[in-house]
């Protein structure tokens, strides 16, 4: 046998892990290379891992729900049987599978530990010798810890990983310290529901964490009247949809704003780099799209290039591509600032979480009819707030309020006149 590994391939810049959530191949399947293996999900994209060599699947390392660090061995690959016939490499390989559980139930191979199983152990003070495992061989999954978490069933003496249909039996002894023990977390109460942390959310949660613990935040709000704005668009709106068959939003109007506005202040189209500040050349802008759990974050490259009408299309598609998850890593990859629509749901003022590295994010907030003073008269405009978050290690509030006077100033000259679609 000449064995390979295949490792967590990092997914994108700061990506430092990904949570394998699908294998989509079996120990003792041949497969090319380029071809699928698994599926994995980052906080800035779900993405299939492509296989590094032809050969046969002879161990799949990680198990599906784990979080392993970029570089870590998900599964092993026999390279040498890439040219023998599928039938047999598969018999080959499921009778050294076979050969290897026997020798773990005699034990005289001791089981291997993933590092969630380790952690979770840890965590819980679990002894893991004492545990029957419901893996290959007897190996112990995150599943089994889970379980026995949930049932109580922590003591030091021998432990079995309760089924579900079995009673749970619980030492009477260690009673009051799993007690005590629960007492310290939140549980849930009759009629509660329990909702799992998916592989995504746990990504999003440890970039935000991140984010807010290394980056010192800032903020700032500017109003503006985006009365000509509105104007225009809902004057050119039926007629664009008619001949380009998508929408023309005001978020397109915004992002171009925005792209004119960092190539005249490109120190806040920069990134955190630990020992130095990395101005960059190419305006590329990140976008927020939901889906119904989860957030990503796709990227309009080279934005300040752009025609409106271009900028309308890459939202739509991209949107699109969220949805149905045919989002690809060189979409989701090489933002430098964030621009959130914010006023899709109705938010009038909200303060965004930096997408790290970059060193800020604008919240569009939705626009609304307001009366404003205009000329000692009251009139009633449509305004809109504008609210930067900034890193303050690399911004300052001068350079932040110059910019965001830029971008209000563009928005509120916006016309036929002075803002081409095309």
């Amino acid at each position: 046998m000449a064995l390979e590994q295949i490792t967590m391939p990092r997914l994108g810049e700061s990506v430092t892990e990904g949570t394998l959530s699908k294998w989509l191949v079996s120990v003792g399947d041949k497969v090319n290379k380029y071809e699928p293996i698994a599926e994995v999900m980052t906080d800035k994209v779900n993405a299939e891992i492509p296989s590094s060599f032809t050969g046969v699947i002879t161990e799949l390392v990680a198990e599906e729900g784990e979080t392993l660090a970029v570089g870590k061995v998900i599964c092993t690959m026999d390279v040498q049987d890439g040219n023998k016939p599928a039938a047999e490499v598969k018999k080959e390989v499921t009778e050294k599978v076979k050969v290897a559980e026997l020798k773990k139930e005699d034990g005289t191979n001791k089981t291997r530990y993933s590092p969630a199983v380790l952690r979770l152990s840890q965590e819980h003070n679990i002894d893991l010798e004492r545990v029957n495992g419901t893996g290959a061989g007897g190996r112990i999954t995150r599943k089994d810890i889970l379980q026995l978490i949930e049932s109580g069933n922590v003591s030091a003496e021998k432990e079995t990983v309760p089924s579900p249909e079995a009673p749970v039996q619980v030492n009477r002894e260690v009673q009051p310290i799993v007690e005590a023990k629960a007492s310290l977390h939140v549980s849930a109460q009759a009629g509660d529901i329990e909702i799992p942390v998916t592989g995504v959310r746990k990504a999003i949660v440890s970039n935000m964490l991140k984010s807010k613990q290394e980056i010192p935040h800032a903020w700032m709000m500017v109003e503006v009247d985006v009365t000509n704005l509105v104007n225009y668009r809902n004057t050119v709106k039926d007629e664009f949809k008619k001949k380009e068959g998508f929408n023309l939003t005001f978020f397109a109007f915004f992002i171009k704003a925005v792209a004119q506005a960092l190539k005249e202040f490109p120190q806040i189209n920069s990134v955190w780099a630990g020992d130095k500040i990395i101005q960059k050349k190419d305006i590329n802008l990140s976008i927020a799209v939901a889906t119904d759990d989860a957030l990503f974050v796709p990227v309009i490259k080279a934005a300040d290039e752009k025609t409106v009408k271009g900028i309308a299309r890459e939202i739509v598609d991209l949107a699109k591509k969220v949805r149905s998850g045919k989002l690809t890593i060189d979409e989701m990859t090489g933002g430098t600032f964030t621009v959130n629509n914010t006023g899709s749901f109705g938010s009038v003022q909200s303060m965004g979480i930096i997408n790290y590295p970059q060193a800020a994010i604008l919240q569009v907030e939705t626009i609304v009819k307001r009366p404003v003073i205009i000329n000692n008269m009251i009139a009633v405009r449509d305004m809109v707030n504008l609210c930067l978050s900034l890193d303050h290690r690399i911004l300052d509030g001068l350079i932040c309020g110059r910019f965001l006077a830029r971008v209000k100033e563009i928005l509120e000259n916006t016309s036929e006149e002075t803002t081409k679609i095309y």
